[in-house]
């Protein structure tokens, strides 16, 4: 299910200089193909404010479910087909639930429910996650299967929890750095707020097989066997600590393009880029849909709803309101 994208390209692709332009709400692909390593890169602007802004979220829940969002986006992007990414945490931190759903190829929407009483100034992402699991579903369509992974979420943070799912699940070497942050500018009418956003994935994809997957662990073993330790291969050693030398500030700096931050780290190498996905922030609800969904509920349900004479329902994504007289929801 995050499988790199198929980077097809002519041999003779042309170099050119890296583009000083910024690019938000889009997915950037990359590979650096003397390292065998491939990797996506998101910037977000506008669409993850636009998605925060809906609710009255607190800043650390938003600051937590800015970085949920970002991490989708890095995996959700690689789906070669019209399907559903849906990343779900369920905890039993301050932020019991963390809900991420994209459509391919660029839409997105999401969601957190989160305990007020329980939070704290200076809890970090991990304090407010807490333990329990982390879900990511693959939904291909009604005439196919889903496909789901789950990792528990043990106390880290949700780099954390992608590290371990690819160790685990896809056995694919891989990298994540997310960065959330918030923009104050300053205009005639004051100083105005944004959330934004990034995030990169790096993964070792060697076309070599017996060079694939030196970075894994033996797993469950008995206690007191022995265990070969394979080393890493020096070119995944090489990718690991050049994108740990990427700092928040680049992930999400307004004014550095994607390609430059690509340039700047990978440039030794030669990095070359493909072109960018865009995204963007639109709730899937609609009146027709919330109709359906309510003739679905029991009878007896839908006539509880009634209040004030109407049945009203607020999308939890979006906050969409939608009224219904109680016949259009179906209340005998």
């Amino acid at each position: 299910m995050t499988s790199s994208p198929d980077f097809s390209t002519q041999p003779d692709t042309p170099m050119r200089a890296p583009s000083s332009v910024p690019v938000d709400d889009a997915v950037l692909p990359f590979d650096v193909a003397p390292l065998d390593l491939r990797g996506r890169l998101t910037r977000l602007g506008p669409a993850l404010d636009e998605l925060l802004s809906k609710h009255d979220y607190p800043t650390p829940v938003a600051k937590l479910l800015g970085e949920a969002i970002v991490l989708t986006t890095l995996l959700g992007s690689a789906l070669k087909f019209d399907g559903r990414f849906i990343l779900q945490t369920q905890t039993d931190g301050p932020v019991s639930l963390m809900i991420v759903d994209f459509r391919a190829p660029d839409r997105m929407r999401a969601y957190a429910r989160f305990d007020a009483e329980r939070l704290k100034d200076g809890l970090s992402s991990a304090e407010l996650l807490g333990k329990g699991h982390l879900a990511m579903t693959v939904d291909q369509g009604p005439d196919m299967s889903r496909y789901q992974g789950m990792v528990a979420l043990d106390g880290g943070t949700l780099e954390d929890a992608a590290h371990e799912y690819f160790l685990r699940s896809e056995q694919i070497p891989t990298k994540v750095r997310l960065a959330v942050g918030e923009e104050w500018r300053g205009g005639e009418g004051g100083p105005t707020h944004g959330w934004r956003g990034g995030g990169m994935l790096l993964q070792f994809l060697p076309k070599a097989s017996d060079r694939a997957q030196r970075d894994l662990h033996a797993g469950d073993v008995p206690e007191g066997a022995n265990v070969d330790v394979v080393p890493e291969d020096d070119a995944w050693v090489e990718g690991q600590s050049l994108i740990s030398t990427v700092e928040d500030v680049e992930l999400i700096d307004p004014d550095l393009s994607g390609e430059r931050l690509l340039f700047r780290l990978f440039h030794e190498r030669g990095v070359r880029v493909f072109a960018p996905t865009p995204l963007q922030a639109k709730c899937s609800c609609s009146r027709e849909a919330v109709s359906g969904m309510l003739k679905g509920f029991d009878p007896q349900d839908r006539a509880d709803m009634v209040e004030n004479g109407k049945v009203v329902v607020t999308c939890e994504f979006c906050s969409s309101v939608y009224e219904f007289t109680p016949e259009e929801a179906g209340v005998e």
